[in-house]
């Protein structure tokens, strides 16, 4: 019985494993929101830097399955999806490559963030240049709000 009201304070009280786990969540392509447990957190007093990279690592981590999932239903997704030839895939691979993995630095943006990891999977975008680019947007869009977060507190 004591199980269910733990359960709940678990859920309820911000701590870095919550914030870690809606970070994870928010970057898959479920429609669910960290950022405001991080300002939050940061309104009440946890390390600034603790809730960035805590942040920044979950939601990382959570467009890496995003990525994943694309490489692993890359078919299923080009030929059922969006029912494009074997020609057609050979170009978007070579102007993706070239010009829109640059978009996975905007990855951090509602709606589009989590397509744009789901389609750098699809496209077969190398996991180190993911990574980096992927990893720079979701850190500087924590820092951001950590900072916008500090400065209400007048710290």
């Amino acid at each position: 019985m004591d199980i269910l009201p733990s359960l709940f304070t678990i859920f309820t009280t911000p701590s870095l494993s919550l914030l870690f786990v809606l970070s994870f969540l928010a970057a898959t392509l479920l429609p669910i929101g960290s950022e405001w447990l991080l300002i939050v957190m940061v309104l009440q007093g946890f390390s600034l830097q603790n809730v960035v990279i805590t942040a920044t690592l979950g939601n990382f981590l959570g467009a890496c399955t995003t990525y994943l999932i694309g490489i692993w239903g890359a078919d299923f997704f080009i030929r059922t999806i969006l029912r494009i030839s074997d020609t057609q895939l050979v170009k978007a691979k070579k102007m993706y490559g070239e010009y829109g993995s640059w978009s996975l630095l905007l990855s951090w943006l509602p709606i589009i963030g989590d397509p744009l990891c789901l389609v750098a999977g699809v496209f077969g975008i190398s996991f180190i240049r993911f990574s980096a680019l992927v990893f720079v947007g979701k850190l500087f869009r924590y820092a951001i709000l950590a900072l916008i977060a500090q400065q209400a507190t007048g710290g």
